[in-house]
């Protein structure tokens, strides 16, 4: 079932892994494993834009691991998934930390009803989980205020990504759940360009982010492959087309 850009499938897959999701050592390891170079990455190119304090909306948060890490570099965060239980995860781990970082349970749609506007958005690995990417990112530059940030991640489409990201991970090293993801969802980065621009954002910086077999650990590189990175920002005086009705 699809409401908007949710695929109800999806949600239910990731809110079954709720219990474990800040188990580093479980189901949600590679994300562990990868988000202290994508928080990073982000948080650097955050920093010569905008002061500390700054709010921040981490859409598709899951149990909030790039929501805390970036209100641990002192950003005013706002995590939003549609999943009840991976939000109830991240509050959990995140009560008694006193950091600034609140979450939400609820659509981006919903939010953008309400007219909220935020300087920075991220959406990292969530474009290959929605309906349609070219609505979706539609709807992010809705919420985002002018002169805001972008910064996105996904799984490219090639050969490389199906052999590691699919059937590596998901079936040799059972890293990932079976299912977890669909290789034919994985978008190319000049789809994604092309989305982008469709949507009035302009592409500011790209990077690959590649696990070091003999580092055992995700790094930031020039290599593409697999998994990327973007910062986007709004194109002044573009106009983002519409996204479908529901």
């Amino acid at each position: 079932m699809q409401t908007g850009s949710v695929i109800a499938e999806e949600i239910a897959q990731f809110n079954a892994l709720a219990a474990r999701w800040w188990d580093d050592t479980g189901p949600m390891r590679p994300l562990h494993m990868m988000n202290g170079p994508r928080a990073a990455w982000v948080a650097a190119r955050i920093a010569p834009r905008f002061p500390p304090g700054t709010r921040v909306l981490d859409v598709g948060c899951g149990a909030g691991l790039l929501s805390e890490a970036l209100a641990k570099a002192g950003y005013d965060v706002l995590g939003l998934d549609a999943g009840g239980e991976v939000i109830e995860a991240a509050r959990l781990h995140a009560a008694g930390q006193n950091l600034p970082l609140a979450y939400h349970h609820g659509t981006a749609e919903a939010l953008a009803a309400s007219g909220a506007k935020f300087p920075v958005i991220t959406a990292l690995e969530v474009l290959e989980h929605v309906a349609d990417p070219r609505a979706f990112l539609s709807l992010l530059v809705s919420l985002l205020a002018p002169g805001g940030l972008l910064f996105l991640s996904t799984l490219n489409r090639t050969p490389a990504s199906f052999m590691v990201a699919k059937l590596g991970a998901e079936y040799v090293l059972r890293l990932l759940p079976r299912g977890t993801h669909d290789w034919r969802k994985f978008i190319t980065p000049v789809e994604l360009g092309r989305h982008c621009r469709a949507a009035g954002l302009r592409l500011a910086d790209t990077a690959g982010l590649s696990f070091s077999a003999r580092l055992r650990h995700f790094q930031v590189s020039r290599d593409m492959s697999v998994n990327y990175l973007v910062m986007a920002e709004a194109v002044e005086g573009s106009r983002a087309l519409p996204a479908p009705a529901r």
